[in-house]
């Protein structure tokens, strides 16, 4: 702990003025001096006059500061100064209502819609572009507003050509509702109009044809043909003009069959020809994520590549939930040559480092470059809550016996690979541990359908209808089950008893594994067959193998080894598996089969899920697995079918999973019968957020009659959290991303299972440490663990062993396993018994939340876009300053402004709020002692509790509340008449002078030369607006040579003007430094900008010289030399056409044209 004089050595002026050089408390509240004691643990230098007499002196930068004893009034003044700076930054709604700004034309949307109070802070460009849309269209409204503000735009961005010569892309990043379908086919439309005959379209299903082909008929534009690739043969491109349909599963479709085209891209690029500039739009976009890991990002990268002038837009809800998926937006031009990040991975590079701060800049600059737009529908009337479940005593038996024999198999498994001798084991445990963690998946999804059914039967009671929302059916593992068994299900046979069964059945089958639709190549790449639509478990995995990839075959293991051996293993894995089967007979049934069970069978619930049968329960209590296709309706038109039936009221409950839940609109829509509010019920946590967005839209969307219910499932599991970690992560960015402030998709509750991020990495870190006993941690373990802290300690370590985070090394004994990240750590400890994993995930999460609190009060903290002096209109623009910042394709501009705010309230304001006050002890107050001859007023008004909001004449509303015993010890209560003299007197003061200018006639700082803001009225701040993306390395780099830190607060504010701003809050004691580099820079570009000019003018004149030339050349050979017959006819410009031609027409052409 340091002393409070090396403290404030350390300090220098930060102690007297929260702004100096190493706090920077305008940047980050928690770090004001309210919480000083805290950090310098010195509490009573603080209360000097509080009790008995203090003297010392202490040195700060080489001068005396002297605490005087007896001296009262400098405590309080520290403590008033510490409740009015936390004042200047706060959150406010996160969604503003959204009208187009530049854009005049159209009828308004049928909805309310809303922008992300971030990205309307920023305006788009001017509009340039003239539609060539009918005036018909536009005022019948089958076109609204925000639909053609977004198509105007993105026609003018398709007006811009790159630095690497291609055409600008845009990025159409609207919600569910506002209707981007009816977007995209106005934007093939316009181009039809303007000649482009030709576009492509991709999609996630060839089932949403005719979602694009209903899109055109709505806009009148039936004429424009829709063809699906899935429907043309491989050698065929007869198709002269219209829509190409593709999925982009079928980017990577090939052809068996030999032939021209044995490629689905190839096939595309001839029907394009090389010259193509017509519109290829990536639908549903965010499915082309990871293009550097997957056939299918790479073949969309491609496609952009091979067709450079193509107009590209990229439509998606999600558009990329974290910076590394938007690799495969190439077109938006914000790396590459020209941009200040050259690479795709200096991109992300800088985003990343420097966090959600980064992130939520990128939208806003998007915005501001005319690239992106992102509206979605209102919330207003959608509640989201979290359902945490507790477990009965029954299942917690359960899930420990099958905790206990996970561990056992772990031992078994590694001694069967030491035995046979494995070099490479890779593949072993890959499987092994994904299996681990789907099993453990299906066992916390199957502890929480006895609490959904009782809450479901709740709401179906109350006169509203459930949708209930999985990521995966299991059927994979059922199929497995049946084809290796070939046995029909009994009850207690379920999918969770086989989820990955093969890892223990190593024997040899005779037969070679069937290769699954998705299969993974000897690169990691992805490859799925042409318009697969198969469900996908959507699993994350924590080995270096993908679960997709591993086959059911281990038969190697058992090659070359004597039968001594072989018989050994076999009886390891015979015991295994009649444990296996024991545990077998007291697991729950697979999930869905159950769900459907328990709300009367199929004939009462709809199913929308990709899987192809089902287990349904027969008379006699057996179960049997059966199809789900219907007699006249085929297995892929009954999701539709089923859809109909929910949405005629024939049935009550809808179950989707995620392989259904693109383009099907379950919500309470006027034009149909079942119009009872729907409740949203997500069993299962997706792992991403694109997926979870997806779901979310079906049921929240336009023309509906109510907004929907939304309630998140999570048991009381700790590791089961790691799900909703995930979930929290992915929204978190993606509303960072997708609508340029993380709070619009934070996840309206999961935010606090967020642990992916570097606070989880270093609890991690801390947790494994003191488990060894590597380092003493500060955190101490939870209480009421049995036996205490030291068996706690003890049962952790055998619990980290048996999942597998712990490892044996031949040097130093037991270690952390080498790449034990926070995923594998959460993934893993679903495996321990319950009690213990609860306890181990609590003292993760006290250690999570101590880092966060310390880097809170130190100002390390990124708080994301925070609002200055939020509830002030008193804000004012009183300069501003222009630089010009390179860019690409266009050079942008920044604007450094000078801000007041003039916090103080005025008597009349304190009057009207004094009049609503009824309580006794609310009113005016002025304080005992006496500051420069005048005592201090207040206005007090009585909150939560019994504590007060208080009210002062120079800060206006102070951040903390005040206790009524505080308020009393040092304030006597006063009518208005006697307070108002004080009132104005020191909210007239205050104006442009500081607390101690007040009470003691003059102020130390200021007699030296020196600022001080204490107290006063009016505040300055400066902030960087405008192309900030472009500037923020530059401006980190100067910030962090001054305060020590890279992190750049974000602010957002409007002014008495009504401007909104957002930018950069620059830091006081930065400000000249961050000028000078900003003078620099638009020095830069101006005079590169000269350069090219005086480059171009060159150019001009070479031209010009050229032609000349040539000119020259040309009349030499028309007019004869010296001595011959002169030319028999004159060269006009405008040769009379009565006139006779002259003989020689095609010189006199030609003459004509040379000049």
């Amino acid at each position: 702990m340091p002393t409070l004089s090396s403290a404030l050595a350390m300090d220098g002026d930060n102690y007297l003025h929260p702004e100096g050089p190493q706090l920077d408390v305008s940047l980050f509240p928690a770090a004001s001096p309210n919480n000083m004691e805290v950090w310098f643990g010195f509490t009573h230098v603080f209360r000097v006059g509080g009790g008995a007499k203090q003297s010392s002196t202490l040195q700060s930068n080489g001068s005396c500061i002297s605490v005087y004893p007896g001296l009262k009034s400098a405590p309080e003044e520290e403590e008033e100064a510490e409740e009015e700076e936390a004042e200047e930054l706060g959150h406010v709604d996160t969604y503003a209502d959204y009208k187009p700004s530049k854009s005049t034309i159209g009828i308004s949307h049928p909805d309310i819609v809303v922008e992300t109070n971030t990205l309307s802070s920023v305006p788009p460009p001017d509009i340039t572009y003239t539609l060539a849309i009918h005036q018909s269209t536009i005022n019948s409204g089958m076109l609204s507003a925000l639909q053609l503000e977004a198509i105007i735009y993105a026609c003018q961005q398709h007006e811009v050509i790159l630095q690497n010569n291609q055409r600008a892309g845009f990025l159409i990043g609207d919600g569910a509702g506002v209707g981007k379908g009816r977007t995209v086919a106005g934007i093939i439309l316009e181009n039809f109009l303007k000649g482009r005959k030709k576009s492509l379209w991709f999609s996630i299903s060839n089932d949403l044809r005719f979602d694009a082909e209903r899109d055109l008929k709505d806009i009148d534009s039936a004429h424009i043909p829709v063809h699906a690739l899935n429907k043309i043969k491989y050698g065929d491109t007869a198709t002269s003009e219209g829509v190409l349909f593709a999925t982009y599963s079928a980017l990577i479709g090939e052809s068996q069959a030999g032939g021209q085209h044995r490629t689905r891209i190839k096939q595309i690029l001839d029907w394009c020809k090389a010259d193509f500039d017509g519109v290829i739009i990536f639908d549903e976009c965010h499915k082309a994520k990871n293009a550097t890991s997957t056939k299918m990002g790479k073949a969309v990268l491609d496609l952009q590549n091979k067709l450079p002038r193509a107009r590209v837009v990229y439509a998606s809800a999600t558009g990329a939930s974290e910076p590394k998926n938007m690799i495969y937006m190439s077109r938006l031009g914000i790396w590459g040559e020209g941009t200040p990040f050259k690479t795709f991975d200096d991109f992300l590079h800088a985003i990343e480092k420097r966090g959600v701060g980064a992130m939520e800049i990128v939208a806003m600059d998007m915005k501001v470059s005319g690239m992106y737009i992102a509206r979605q529908l209102s919330f207003s009337g959608v509640s989201f809550r979290i359902e945490e479940i507790g477990l009965d005593n029954d299942f917690k038996q359960v899930y420990n016996k099958a905790a206990r024999l996970w561990a056992e198999a772990l031992q078994i498994f590694m001694r069967a690979a030491d035995e046979l001798g494995l070099v490479s084991r890779k593949s072993l445990w890959g499987q092994f541990w994904s299996s681990h963690q789907r099993f453990f998946k299906y066992l916390c999804i199957a502890a929480k359908v006895r609490c959904l059914v009782e809450l479901a039967k709740r709401e179906l009671e109350a006169g509203k209808c459930i949708v209930i929302g999985l990521q995966s059916t299991g059927e994979a593992r059922t199929r497995e089950v049946l084809d290796e068994n070939d046995v029909i299900l009994c009850v207690c046979l379920c999918v969770l008893l086989y989820v990955r069964l093969s890892v223990f059945l190593c024997k040899p089958r005779g037969r070679q594994p069937k290769q699954s639709k998705h299969s993974v190549d000897s690169g990691g790449v992805i490859n799925i067959s042409d318009d697969s639509s198969s469900d996908s478990d959507g699993m994350d995995t924590d080995s270096n193998s993908s679960p997709d990839s591993l086959l059911d075959n281990d038969d190697v293991i058992f090659v070359n080894h004597t039968s001594y051996t072989a018989a050994r293993i076999e009886d390891m894995k015979q015991g295994l598996l009649n444990k296996i089967s024991a545990l077998g007979k007291e697991l729950p049934l697979n999930t869905l089969d159950e769900l459907i069970d328990k709300f009367g069978g199929p004939e009462k619930v709809s199913e929308m899920t990709g899987r192809k049968g089902r287990v349904v329960r027969r008379a006699d209590g057996s179960v049997r697995y059966e199809s789900r296709a219907e007699q006249g309706n085929s297995i892929d038109h009954i999701n539709v079918k089923e859809k109909d039936r929910f949405m005629n009221a024939e049935k009550l409950v809808a179950i989707i999973s995620e392989a259904a839940s693109s383009g099907i609109s379950l919500q309470a829509d006027k034009r149909v019968r079942n119009q009872r509010r729907r409740v949203h019920m997500t069993l299962e946590l997706p792992w991403s957020a694109d997926r979870a967005i997806q779901q979310f839209g079906r049921t929240h969307r336009s023309n509906q009659v109510t907004a929907p219910e939304y309630i998140f499932l999570i048991s009381e599991l700790g590791g089961e959290r790691r799900f909703a970690s995930i979930v929290a992560k992915r929204l978190e960015s993606l509303g960072a991303l997708t609508h340029g402030d993380r709070r619009a998709t934070e996840s309206r509750d999961l935010s606090k299972y967020n642990f992916e991020n570097k606070y989880g990495t270093k609890a991690l870190d801390k947790i494994t440490k003191a488990i060894l006993g590597h380092i003493e941690n500060k955190v101490p373990p939870p209480k009421g663990y049995p036996g205490g802290e030291a068996q706690f300690f003890r049962d952790m370590k055998i619990g980290m062993i048996d999942v597998g985070i712990f490892c044996r090394e031949p040097r130093i004994g037991l270690n952390t396993e080498k790449d034990c990240s926070i995923t594998k750590f959460l993934n893993r400890i679903l495996g321990l018994e319950v009690h213990k994993q609860n306890h181990l995930f609590q003292y993760f999460m006290d250690n999570f939340d101590y880092l966060i609190e310390k880097d809170k009060k130190e100002g390390k903290y990124d708080m994301g876009i925070l609002d200055l002096a939020p509830g002030n209109d008193e804000i004012y623009e009183e300069k501003q300053e222009n630089f010009l910042t390179a860019g690409n394709p266009q050079d942008g501009q920044v604007v450094l402004y000078k801000i007041s705010v003039d916090r103080g309230m005025p008597w009349s304001e304190a009057c009207e709020k004094a009049e609503k006050l009824s309580r006794p002890e609310e009113g005016f107050y002025l304080s005992h002692k006496l500051r420069g001859n005048h005592p201090c007023v207040l206005l007090a008004e009585q909150g939560r509790g019994k504590n007060f909001i208080i009210y002062k004449p120079n800060i206006g509303k102070q951040n903390h509340p005040e206790s009524l015993d505080n308020l009393q010890s040092r304030y006597r209560k006063v009518p208005p008449e006697e307070a108002q003299d004080s009132w104005e007197n020191q909210f007239t003061f205050s104006f442009k002078k500081c607390s101690h200018a007040n009470w003691n006639g003059k102020c130390k700082k200021i007699e030296e030369g020196q600022e001080c803001l204490q107290g006063m009225r009016l505040r300055q701040y400066h902030m960087l607006c405008g192309a900030l993306l472009r500037v923020w390395k530059r401006v980190a780099d100067t910030v962090a040579d001054v305060t020590s830190t890279s992190i750049l607060q974000i602010v957002r504010l409007k002014t008495k003007q009504h401007n909104k701003q957002v930018g950069i809050k620059i830091p006081e004691n930065c400000v000249a430094r961050v000028r000078d580099e900003l003078i620099q820079m638009d020095e830069e570009v101006k005079k590169r900008r000269k350069e090219k000019e005086q480059l171009l003018e060159q150019q001009q004149t070479d031209d010009r010289q050229r032609r000349l030339e040539a000119s020259r050349h040309l009349l030499d050979g028309l007019i004869p030399p010296n001595g011959s017959s002169t030319c028999s006819f004159v060269v006009s410009p405008h040769p009379n056409p009565s006139s006779p031609s002259p003989p020689g027409g095609k010189q006199n052409a030609v003459a004509n044209s040379a000049f």
